[in-house]
């Protein structure tokens, strides 16, 4: 969208912009009240605004319109008979009814857009009454809702002007396509990121959407994407798409690396990971585990394997060693018998991450323990070379890097059981100054470690009726307020509240369209039915009749 000029814009010049008139102040400090006309269907979560001075100098207040109620309307009476329009009695008993319907609007104050602080000031008057007031303008939002860190007038600035944004959608309470909604990339790569919903109401094809920005020319990113239930596999419509496409030749790179290419090598383990694998060995395993992965890690070869830890272990506490013993049969069957471990290979971290990179991890077909095992060695190891990378010393990764967790309460329970469940609260806690972000996704941000999802500076929230769920929002992110959670249950698949870092303010969203398919829909059970009960019936009979051994007998004589 262009950008008007100030004149064009100015809130002081649309007289067809009015909505109402402020009546006084509300209940909170920052709340008035304000009565309208019916004609003007002044919706729940609408921005209006009005001018103050502030320092001597006029600015534009933002207020958003928090509760709608009826001040005035026809009696009960005129109602009593559904089949008779209540206009028809007044107009029968001659009663004026003009302008009959008066609203009374919550407002609360956001503020005006500071230049220096480039985010929103609370002036700390409210409007007097009898101030007029009006929608504020399109341009104007878009330029002040998200935190763009905008350091000039909004006006005079074109959001599509500007790098690293992602278009999420638009402003719900507005025409379609008439406030673009952009976010700052940087905010949400360096913050975190949670997206939390219900089952079926977008939140996957919303992650599927900023993944796509993160991918466009003018961000580029190195995006690694924790896939348990292979609902990512169209992403790589992005290569050779024109959207995606950069002047210079530039197309995203989209790989896949599915479970026969995810391999940990056991020298890469710790004995924390082991003994967690191992589940709950006993004081005296632990001590024998803990010394014989010590003098082994001494090795300069890093293609050990179990038979090489046994061996250590029997030289240090002798062949009989009851301990030892048990130990041999847990490593056994846990790690050298299970496909996921290996001696001599790894997931190479070079073929995984690189900028303009999309890799989607297809872990559908191991079980929950192995998805998490994967996890905690790759973000240690891709931590440890940010870390090396920030502190100069030698590393692979010298670029930022972000991770996107589909179930994210899979690798970060509340329940603390995950070995995943450490790494993930170190890079959520300090990543940020490694160049290292984490997103999660999750219908249940109740299984969430709470650690976790509060250090999650950026939200997208859509539709959430579990109290349980919405009382883990309330207590774990900051940017929901009470206005915020009041929303989520009445939001419909692909409505959205974005809230947080990347935000100035909550807003209520719709999500745009992607620019790939979905790979997430719903099995439609019915056709899949009827479909393989015409496959059923296309088949040949394979039955035959039973063999009672009875020659002739039909099996019943002898019964």
């Amino acid at each position: 969208m262009s950008t008007p000029s100030s004149d064009e814009a100015s809130t002081e010049s649309r007289e067809d912009s009015v909505i109402g008139t402020v009546a006084g102040p509300g209940e909170g400090p920052n709340e008035f009240i304000v009565v309208t006309p019916d004609e003007q269907a002044v919706k729940t979560g609408e921005f209006i605004t009005y001018s103050v001075p502030v320092e001597g100098k006029s600015r534009d207040v933002i207020a958003r319109i928090t509760n709608r109620e009826q001040a005035r309307g026809y009696p009960d009476t005129f109602m009593a008979d559904p089949a008779v329009a209540p206009e028809t009695v007044a107009a029968t008993l001659g009663v004026p009814s003009n302008d009959i319907d008066l609203y009374r609007l919550e407002a609360m104050v956001i503020g005006f857009y500071d230049q220096d602080m480039a985010t929103f000031s609370n002036p700390r008057q409210l409007p007097r009454p009898g101030t007029r007031l009006r929608t504020a303008p399109d341009a104007f939002l878009e330029s002040v809702l998200p935190n763009l860190g905008i350091d000039t007038a909004p006006r005079d600035v074109a959001v599509t002007d500007l790098e690293g944004l992602a278009h999420v959608g638009w402003l719900l309470n507005r025409e379609t396509e008439a406030v673009d909604l952009h976010i700052p990339i940087d905010e949400f790569a360096s913050t975190h990121l949670a997206i939390l919903a219900s089952t079926g109401s977008g939140k996957s094809y919303t992650a599927g959407v900023l993944m796509e920005e993160m991918m466009m020319p003018d961000s580029r990113a190195s995006l690694l994407v924790f896939d348990p239930h292979n609902e990512y596999e169209t992403l790589a419509q992005m290569q050779g798409h024109p959207k995606f496409a950069g002047d210079d030749g530039y197309t995203p790179d989209v790989e896949y690396f599915d479970p026969d290419r995810l391999k940990i090598r056991i020298s890469e383990l710790t004995v924390g990971d082991v003994m967690a694998i191992l589940d709950n060995p006993s004081d005296r395993m632990q001590e024998r585990l803990a010394g014989g992965w010590r003098a082994i890690q001494n090795r300069e070869s890093r293609t050990w394997g179990i038979d090489d830890l046994l061996t250590e272990m029997r030289t240090q506490y002798g062949e009989d060693d009851a301990s030892v013993g048990a130990l041999e049969w847990r490593l056994r069957r846990s790690i050298q018998r299970n496909d996921l471990f290996a001696t001599d290979m790894n997931v190479p971290l070079d073929d995984l991450v690189a900028p303009g990179k999309c890799t989607v991890l297809q872990m559908d077909t191991l079980d929950r323990r192995d998805q998490q095992l994967i996890t905690t060695v790759l973000l240690r190891q891709l931590y440890q070379e940010r870390l090396d990378a920030m502190r100069g010393r030698e590393s692979s990764i010298d670029f930022p890097l972000f991770a996107l967790f589909e179930e994210g309460h899979r690798f970060a329970p509340a329940t603390g059981d995950a070995p995943s469940l450490g790494i993930m609260r170190t890079i959520t806690s300090e990543g940020r100054k490694f160049g290292f972000g984490l997103g999660i996704i999750s219908q249940r941000p109740s299984k969430i470690d709470p650690d976790v999802l509060s250090q999650c500076g950026t939200q997208v929230t859509m539709q959430i009726q579990n109290p349980t769920d919405q009382q883990a929002i309330r207590e774990s992110v900051e940017a929901a307020g009470e206005a915020v959670l009041s929303e989520l249950p009445g939001l419909t698949p692909g409505q959205a509240i974005l809230s947080g870092d990347a935000m100035n303010t909550p807003v209520l969203i719709r999500v745009r369209e992607r620019h790939t398919d979905h790979g997430a829909e719903s099995m439609d059970a019915t056709d899949e039915w009827q479909r393989a009960y015409d496959d059923r019936e296309r088949e040949p009979s394979r039955s035959e009749g039973a063999d009672f051994g009875g020659g002739d007998s039909n099996g019943y004589e002898e019964l």
